[in-house]
Order: C-alpha cells, then sequence, then structure tokens
C-alpha cells in the first residue's frame, strides 16, 4: 500500500487533470513524510529482534557517514553501494527499511531535511527491496564463478539503480522547478504522453551528469568491495544468529510439515 501511494506521489502529473492541479501537488506532498514513518514503525514494530535492530542502526549510521563524505557531489554517493549489499545480504524487507532509515539518518546528518526527503526515502527503500529481492544462487555450488556472478549481478543492479533513483527523483521535482515559459514544462491536464514527452526531454537535459557518474561509482564500489563485504555481513548474520524481520505467523505455519 505504501509503495502504490509512493508511485502514485511520484507519477501523478501524468495523470491528474488540470482542476486538481493544485490539490494533488499538495496532498502528495504532505502525505509522503507521514507514509515513509509509517512503513519504518510496521515493519520494525514487534518484526525485529534486538540484534538486528541494533544492525539496522549500524548500517544506517554508516550509510549517512557514506553520504556525507561523498555529499552528492556529481552522483559521487557511496550510500547506495551500502544499501544494496546490506539489502542483498539480509533480504528484501530489511533491505526496505534499510533503505528508508539510512536515507532518513543521512538527511539528518547531512542537514538534507526538506520537502524532497520522503521521496528519496522511499525511492532507497525500493532499491533495497529490488537487491533484496534479486535471484538467489544459494541453489548454485559455491564455486568461485558463482560468487563472480553475484557481484556482476549486483553491480548491473547497481548500475540501472542509479538511473531510476534519478529518473524519479526528476519526476517529483519536475511539476516545480521546470519554467511553465519553456518548451520542456510540466502542463497540468495535457495529453498523457505529452507531458511524458517533455518529462523525458527534462529528465535528460539535467540529471545525466549526475547519473552516469552515479551509476560508474556504484559499479566500481561493487566489484572492488561488494565481495568482502558481502561475505562480512552474512557472516555477522550467521554468527550473532539474527532474526531478521518475519513472515506472518500464517505462513510459516504453512511452510511446515504435514
Amino acid at each position: 500500500m505504501s509503495s502504490l501511494i509512493g508511485l502514485s506521489a511520484f507519477t501523478w502529473p501524468l495523470f491528474v487533470s488540470a482542476e486538481n492541479d493544485q490539490a494533488a501537488r499538495w496532498l502528495f506532498l504532505a502525505i509522503m513524510p507521514i507514509v515513509a514513518l509509517i512503513v519504518i514503525a510496521e515493519l520494525t514494530m514487534g518484526q525485529l529482534n534486538v540484534k538486528a535492530l541494533a544492525f539496522l542502526g549500524v548500517l544506517s549510521a554508516t550509510g549517512a557517514a557514506l553520504r556525507a563524505i561523498g555529499a552528492g557531489a556529481v552522483g559521487l554517493e557511496p550510500i547506495w553501494f551500502l544499501i544494496i549489499i546490506g539489502a542483498r545480504a539480509m533480504g528484501k524487507r530489511f533491505g526496505f527499511v534499510l533503505g528508508m532509515t539510512t536515507m532518513l539518518a543521512s538527511a539528518l546528518l547531512t542537514g538534507g531535511v526538506g520537502p524532497w526527503l520522503a521521496f528519496q526515502m522511499m525511492c532507497a527503500a525500493w532499491i533495497g527491496w529490488g537487491a533484496g529481492a534479486l535471484p538467489s544462487l544459494s541453489s548454485l555450488s559455491r564455486k568461485r564463478s558463482t560468487r563472480s556472478i553475484e557481484i556482476f549481478l549486483l553491480a548491473t543492479y547497481a548500475a540501472v539503480s542509479a538511473f531510476l533513483f534519478g529518473l524519479l527523483m526528476d519526476l517529483q521535482l519536475w511539476p516545480w522547478i521546470a519554467s511553465p515559459a519553456t518548451t520542456i514544462a510540466y502542463l497540468p491536464g495535457d495529453a498523457v504522453l505529452e507531458n511524458l514527452q517533455r518529462f523525458m526531454v527534462f529528465h535528460l537535459a539535467t540529471a545525466m551528469a549526475w547519473d552516469i557518474p552515479r551509476a560508474i561509482f556504484n559499479i566500481i564500489l561493487i566489484l572492488l568491495l561488494g565481495r568482502p563485504i558481502l561475505n562480512a555481513l552474512r557472516r555477522a548474520m550467521r554468527r550473532g544468529n539474527f532474526e531478521i524481520i518475519r513472515e506472518p505467523a500464517m505462513a510459516r505455519t504453512a511452510a511446515l510439515p504435514q
């Protein structure tokens, strides 16, 4: 449900009529922070044991420090490396929460709090969920070639997610920043394809200087550091006996042998 609301908050300029334009702007801008905080509360309250919750705090704080180092300079943002590797090690539901809490902590540390923060948190949550939902290679042999495939898979995902983040953040920003006097502005009530075409021109003209370096930087970090850090996280999980976000009791009961 939160993802559906989030997706609507990003894409409303493409389907809202001109009469409801102003109402939609302020409605989604107001509701997104509430949705983000409710999601964090729902997925962590009673779902993580003490060890896993502490681990979530450590990873979120580390991600905040990494963002402070990168400072978003021309897309050089190591925060995405940690979210993707952490979500891969811990699973998709943990990755969803990790993306949100890491982005929130980093914004508080770097002074990046603003109307855009809830949208960044939702994007980070989706990216974390996607990293945890990538196909598992556990059924294959534990040969070096298999481990290399996993790293290349994560590097490819990191590049795709870098462009996706830029696309979504531009989409939520576009109606507010593009001047109506230009040919790339959002026109309330115009045809979906017409507005989409103007948005893509706006996005390609303004975002590639950040998206391309972000993708390249993510790939380099994962290829160089992905394997040792992923192994360290998995080893910590085994030794610490972490209890990650659980499935509902009904699903666990159904999985038991009859």
